[in-house]
């Protein structure tokens, strides 16, 4: 049997939340799993038509083949935590995800089960209240010299795309990876480039629509700061000396030219 256009999008919507059947269904309001739909048995209900639209600002007419623009006021698009967890008293945690757990992070963002294994605590200060954070360890040298790798961040979670300042370090989830960068966002366009600290390091440019989460890096935890210090020594001396080639390789050209 073909399945119509409709179920096509519908499974692909789920797959790209990395949501399992049943928990897509539990976000939608649906009593059983989503299987029956995705199968093209059931026609999809007028009111899972309203919840797309309201949770993910999917397009009706993109859902039934109408349209090719998959999103509508795409700017409002959410990127709040799908899975939250909270302590004996009801209050968040801030769960921690290692350089190893990050790897599979994408694939388990809509898994309660999965969050519930990973470390968590909580910070009794002030700048931690009424808000969702998380830790992720630093994995790399491309945010040098504010963040060396090994070292831990705590990002509060970002809820839609007006908040986003150039300025700011965020933590990405997009759907394959966890990327620590700066957003710049494009002028008419769906796609932003993600900036990293250290010039060796080019932009990434990706649809917005692949982001999956944004969390604001509010803090972070270091252990080492004598090595913090020589980091940033090491940085600065290693821009003179690309500054000092560039001025060489101009010289050499003036004299070849005269």
């Amino acid at each position: 049997m073909q399945i119509d256009e409709e179920f096509k999008r519908f499974k692909q919507i789920r797959e790209e939340l990395n949501l399992t059947q049943s928990a897509f269904a539990e976000e939608l309001g649906i009593s059983a799993t989503t299987a029956d739909i995705e199968r093209g048995r059931t026609r999809i209900p007028g009111q899972v038509v309203k919840e797309l639209l309201k949770k993910y600002h999917i397009n009706p007419l993109w859902l039934f083949g109408d349209s090719k623009q998959k999103y509508l006021n795409a700017e409002k698009i959410l990127m709040s935590p799908k899975v939250v967890t909270v302590d004996s008293t009801g209050n968040d945690n801030i769960v921690l995800v290692n350089a190893k757990a990050a790897a599979g992070y994408p694939n388990n963002i809509g898994d309660a089960q999965w969050f519930e294994t990973l470390p968590a605590f909580s910070i009794p200060l002030p700048e931690y209240r009424n808000a969702t954070f998380r830790g992720f360890q630093v994995d790399g040298d491309s945010m040098m010299p504010v963040l060396h790798s090994g070292e831990w961040i705590v990002g509060k979670a970002l809820d839609d795309w007006e908040d986003l300042n150039p300025k700011q370090i965020y933590v990405v989830v997009t759907v394959d990876s966890i990327l620590v960068k700066k957003i710049q966002k494009e002028n008419e366009s769906t796609f932003v480039n993600l900036i990293s600290s250290n010039p060796e390091y080019s932009p990434i440019r990706i649809d917005r629509n692949e982001i999956k989460e944004i969390w604001i890096v509010n803090s972070k935890l270091t252990f080492d700061l004598e090595a913090d210090n020589k980091q940033v020594s090491l940085l600065s001396l290693h821009t003179e000396m690309k500054e000092l080639k560039e001025e060489m390789k101009k010289l050499v050209k003036d004299v070849v030219l005269k």
